[in-house]
């Protein structure tokens, strides 16, 4: 069954009120004939006559006054949800990778203050499980991570930042502008567990792989700080995004790695306007500040 368009209803109710087909043209800012058209439409949808038309002037028919009660009480109700709809306060939750936290969730909460004020924020950081079903659940808006390499998820590079061997500080490469991944074949390393996120480790498989050895790794630790932790007290060596120096600034060398670099991305599940614009500000401010420096 086809239903009269809200425009209609509203075209209606404005002539019916002033019983007047050029007087309510003039205050819709509609062309006459395309209000008369519009009408006319109307009452083939609704398959009655809503007005009575000759020299004495217009007049509402019988149907016609039955159904302007009706219409006022459909525009009434309609303008009454999109009230309501509008008072309802915008949210977003925010997570950050906790290793990339430190230097992006400022960025990103003035930027959202800025660009969408009114938007109620929160923020939660996490590991990259956490980060990604959190995401997946709906839990989370947007994530503020480095790439999770999985399909299901939408993500936008933020920023680049170059990848650096983390040494002990006594270290005998310590000293060196940048180094070969293939450079530290014999080293004993330390990093995150196999299990903390298979797709990083089976991307870092192939890195080392292809610069010619697998690593022998001594011990694990969960997090970045657990990691340079054991690279201070010249457990191993490890490999990091450059900005990890900001946790940790005693006891490691960051020497870059030749060729090789870490992403900061931006992660969503749904396509949302309100995301998309946060994104795309943080990435404008990305392209004209150094975040990893100023957050």
């Amino acid at each position: 069954m086809t239903l009269p368009e809200l425009r209609q209803l509203r075209y209606f109710v404005a002539v019916a009120e002033r019983l007047s087909f050029s007087a309510a043209a003039r205050d819709l800012h509609l062309a006459q004939q395309s209000l008369s058209q519009q009408l006319a439409r109307l009452e083939r949808t609704l398959g009655v006559r809503l007005f009575d038309r000759d020299q004495r002037g217009t007049r509402l028919t019988e149907p016609g006054r039955v159904f302007l009660a009706e219409a006022r009480a459909v525009l009434e109700r309609t303008e009454a949800a999109v009230a309501s709809v509008r008072q309802v306060p915008s949210r977003l939750h925010l997570a950050f990778l906790a290793s990339v936290g430190n230097y992006m969730l400022p960025a990103v909460v003035r930027v959202c203050r800025e660009r969408l004020p009114g938007v109620e924020l929160s923020t939660t950081d996490g590991s990259i499980e956490r980060v990604v079903a959190g995401l997946r659940a709906g839990e989370f808006q947007v994530a503020f991570t480095r790439p999770p390499l999985v399909p299901d998820l939408r993500t936008r590079t933020l920023l680049r930042e170059p990848a650096c061997a983390v040494l002990p500080q006594e270290h005998r490469l310590a000293g060196r502008a940048e180094l070969g991944l293939d450079e530290l074949a014999a080293e004993p390393w330390v990093l995150t567990p196999r299990a903390s996120w298979p797709p990083w480790h089976d991307k870092y498989d192939q890195e080392f792989a292809s610069a010619g050895f697998a690593p022998d790794v001594v011990q694990r630790a969960d997090t970045v700080p657990g990691l340079l932790g054991l690279v201070a007290a010249g457990v191993g060596v490890s490999r990091l995004a450059r900005s990890a120096r900001s946790i940790r600034r005693t006891g490691v060398v960051f020497v870059p790695l030749r060729g090789e670099h870490a992403d900061t991305v931006a992660a969503w599940r749904d396509p949302d306007p309100m995301v998309e614009a946060l994104v795309a500000a943080v990435a404008e401010l990305a392209r004209t500040t150094d975040l990893t420096a100023a957050g």
